[in-house]
């Protein structure tokens, strides 16, 4: 008989699972129970995206609150990073939003802020995911149960603001960028529009923005699942597209010829241009590519690397007191005079505003980067073989500079190769970079040959 594969992970960001079997209604209750209790009551924010379990879910994570004497703010559907400027904003006790961000939709999630808006730390999940399992819930007498108060229109509003006042809005409505968008029929399909076209400027051309619809495409926005983009930009003779996940915090870029720029490009574009502007240091997880490296060594600043999850580069980012940071590999841009989040938002107006300030079209901007070949994968793998697969992996690359802090990460003369198990699926991801195209290939053909010979999941 077949392994049942455990589909529920309490991790980095939160609790996920494919919903129904493994994330159930009655879990995200207690939950959220034991989060209400962590807090110990007062406001906690709840936004969503839009996936078919979004509203069950947001139910029994209201329900939990309200037992545990919370009084509840419904955002709605919202974007994540403006769920978490909000609950930063509005001196929430903390906020939970209910997504699997870039999973696939049988996913869902609870991602946790605490009072400031940011992920927990790994001390505030510990004590938390204690207290859940201890079931120490308070519950409040019936005096004490609170009510659900919406207010879907103020976060947005908080959020833009924080942005503009960032940029150079007036240069960049000058321009009247055509601009292409794909939501995903996410968090962000409404928001993003208004976001494009009335903060921004933009003569705006979308696809897949009814938050009614289930996802037209893969959840994450990987090259391979943005040709509808692609096309939409060549048809409409758009400067710049722009792709987003489920919940808006992963960015994605098409260029004005319809390529789909590397993700880990589009981050030093923003580093790029935030290092020209402030004095300070950058912070992006072990995967995210030695591009930024040279951005940052080109002015004079340092790069700090972390493992993979946006709640460990935001730690480090505010121990070094980072001015820009985030996951290359995952699309994910933080800048933390907006929020110390992962914000497609705050990158789409950093980017228009670099083309305006340049008068130089994206792809242009992007040529300009030191070129790296990169290479990402993953494979499903047997629970107790990842420490066999570890050791094959130090033992094959002797001399080899290693960093052990999440996963394996090994470096060369000319390239690296990071193996490490996912934060939100039982999978073991892989990720290589090297000069060349052919150098790339060999490094990851080489590492998955030791993944087939120490045992892989058939």
């Amino acid at each position: 008989m077949p392994r049942r594969e455990h589909l529920l992970k309490i991790g980095v960001s939160g609790v996920r699972g494919v919903v129904g079997e493994f994330l159930t209604p009655s879990l995200a209750c207690a939950f959220a129970q034991a989060f209400g209790t962590y807090v110990d009551g007062g406001r906690v924010v709840i936004g969503r995206d839009t996936r078919a379990s979004g509203e069950m879910l947001q139910h029994a994570v209201a329900c939990g609150l309200l037992a545990a004497g919370c009084e509840v703010v419904d955002v709605g559907v919202l974007p994540t990073p403006t769920v978490q400027v909000y609950v930063g904003a509005t001196r929430a006790r903390g906020g939970i939003a209910v997504t699997a961000s870039h999973n696939p939709p049988e996913y869902n999630a609870l991602k946790l802020f605490n009072a400031r808006g940011l992920f927990f730390n790994r001390y505030e999940r510990g004590d938390l995911i204690d207290l859940y399992h201890q079931s120490a819930f308070r519950q409040a007498a019936n005096y004490e149960i609170r009510r659900i108060t919406p207010d879907p229109e103020t976060p947005a509003r908080l959020h833009f603001e924080r942005i503009l006042k960032r940029v150079d809005g007036d240069r960049i409505r000058a321009h009247r960028f055509r601009a292409a968008l794909d939501a995903v029929n996410g968090a962000g399909s409404l928001v993003s529009c208004r976001f494009l076209e009335e903060a921004l400027g933009c003569e705006l051309h979308a696809i897949a923005v009814d938050p009614t619809k289930p996802f037209p495409r893969a959840a994450e926005p990987r090259p391979e699942a943005l040709g509808e983009l692609s096309e939409l930009v060549r048809r409409e003779g758009c400067q710049i597209g722009f792709a987003q996940d489920p919940d808006a915090d992963r960015l994605a870029v098409v260029d004005e010829t319809g390529r789909v720029l590397d993700s880990d490009d589009v981050l030093a574009l923003v580093v790029e241009a935030v290092l020209d502007r402030l004095p300070g240091d950058v912070v992006v997880n072990l995967s995210t590519s030695a591009v930024i490296d040279d951005v940052a060594g080109q002015r004079g600043r340092r790069v700090y690397r972390t493992p993979v999850g946006e709640a460990n580069v935001v730690e480090v980012m505010q121990a070094v007191k980072a001015v820009v940071g985030g996951e290359g590999s995952n699309g994910g841009i933080i800048f933390p005079e907006v929020h110390l989040c992962r914000d497609s938002y705050t990158g789409m107006a950093f980017l228009l505003g670099r083309m305006a300030e340049t008068g130089q079209p994206i792809s242009a901007l992007a040529a300009r980067l030191p070129r790296y070949a990169r290479k990402f994968g993953e494979t499903a793998y047997e629970h107790g073989l990842l420490g066999v697969l570890m050791q094959a992996l130090e033992d094959a690359f002797p001399g080899a500079e290693l960093d052990r802090s999440d996963g394996l990460k090994v470096t060369l003369p000319d390239g690296w190769i990071h193996l490490r198990a996912s934060n939100t699926e039982p999978l073991v991801r892989l990720a290589a970079e090297a000069r060349t195209r052919q150098q790339v290939e060999d490094l990851y053909g080489r590492v998955m040959q030791l993944v087939a010979d120490t045992g892989p999941r058939q």
